[in-house]
């Protein structure tokens, strides 16, 4: 994986003074709790809780955090299948998002999503999208409709767009960024870069490796940031945010992080070589941001603790809820398959016979 960028002096990372106690004190709570999330999502996989796809932001709780920390309440959200945390952190409660997960009817889906597919119009969550890429041209699509209903202004909405760094060899991401740069869309492009495309290094994938310079082909700002460092993602979101909502002038922001663990749950990762794995786990944002508040004096050892304490103990609840929740009827298999009513739609379980279902 390509070296990444550190966006902010040594001095300052060692003892960010610049912020107020209680903005870091709530950054690593959110870090925490994130972890927290994903650790007991990886469990109850393993117990078959969760089923289906589960990819986990294991090792990047800083980028979800800060870029969380940039985005207004009215901007719009598309991600990826990797789509937890900022679910969490978009403001929907742990027990919605593990009830979703074990597939159960308190779900943010109703439990017809699952872990790829968390979706809630209120928070303006737009996905989770299970395809590679699919979010990117709706996401392009709701910058277009978001120029036609308002004037540029600090006010302003703008869209943020979530992928992956193997997303950005697809037609879907050439095309939309290409639009957005032509009729001056008020979007940010994210890639979240950590360096392997399932089990496919940058490097191996992508001609151009160093993926935020492809923003000059479609005359763009490209920024290449360190995803490990919440308060520099947070301030290059913020600043391109700004130029999207302010200048309609889109933006490809590249986070380069790291994930400790495969693809997805049931991936072993064995891809990865003993030093690649070596320096993810050195890279680790938790662990790190928590001992730089230490020793900065924002946090003691204690009130460490008990900030993980507490964000464990409220995915316990979360599992609790989503355990005791109840199951889909089957008689609602057939809903919300189409948005309005469809003639002959399906009705008929597996086996029955046809004309019994007309």
């Amino acid at each position: 994986m390509a070296a990444k960028a550190r966006t902010r002096p040594k001095a300052e990372v060692e003892a960010p003074g610049g912020e107020p106690a209680d903005t870091l004190r709530g950054y690593y709570e959110q870090m925490s709790l994130v972890r927290a999330f994903e650790l007991r999502s990886s469990e109850m996989y393993a117990r078959a809780k969760i089923g289906g796809y589960c990819h986990l932001n294991l090792g990047e709780e800083a980028t979800v955090v800060g870029l969380m920390a940039a985005i207004e309440a009215r901007d719009y959200l598309f991600t990826g299948y990797r789509d937890h945390g900022y679910a969490l952190l978009r403001g929907l409660s742990p027990e919605r998002v593990m009830a979703e997960l074990f597939g159960k009817v308190t779900g943010v889906s109703g439990g017809r999503g699952g872990s790829m597919h968390l979706f809630d119009a209120e928070t303006r969550l737009f996905g989770g999208y299970g395809i590679v890429g699919g979010q990117i041209p709706p996401a392009t699509g709701a910058a277009l409709a978001l120029k036609y209903q308002a004037a540029a202004g600090p006010d302003a909405a703008a869209v943020m767009c979530l992928l992956g760094d193997g997303t950005t060899n697809i037609g879907a991401f050439h095309e939309s960024l290409n639009l957005a740069g032509l009729w001056k869309l008020p979007i940010v492009y994210v890639i979240v870069n950590n360096g392997l495309g399932m089990g496919t290094t940058v490097e191996k994938a992508s001609a151009e490796p160093d993926l935020y310079k492809r923003a000059a082909s479609y005359r763009m700002p490209g920024v290449r940031v360190d995803g490990d460092d919440v308060l520099a993602v947070r301030d290059a979101a913020r600043d391109a945010l700004k130029q999207a909502r302010e200048q309609r002038q889109p933006v490809l922001l590249e986070v380069m992080c790291y994930r400790l663990r495969g693809h997805s749950v049931v991936d072993p990762a064995r891809y990865r070589s003993p030093e690649d794995t070596t320096i993810a786990q050195e890279s680790d944002p938790v662990p790190s941001f928590r001992a730089e508040l230490i020793a900065a004096g924002v946090l003691s050892e204690a009130d460490a603790a008990t900030i993980d304490e507490t964000c464990d103990a409220r995915v316990s609840e979360a599992v609790t809820f989503a355990d005791e929740s109840p199951e889909p009827d089957v008689d609602d298999l057939f809903a919300y398959v189409y948005a309005s009513k469809v003639a002959n739609a399906p009705s008929a379980l597996p086996g029955e016979p046809v004309m019994d279902a007309l």
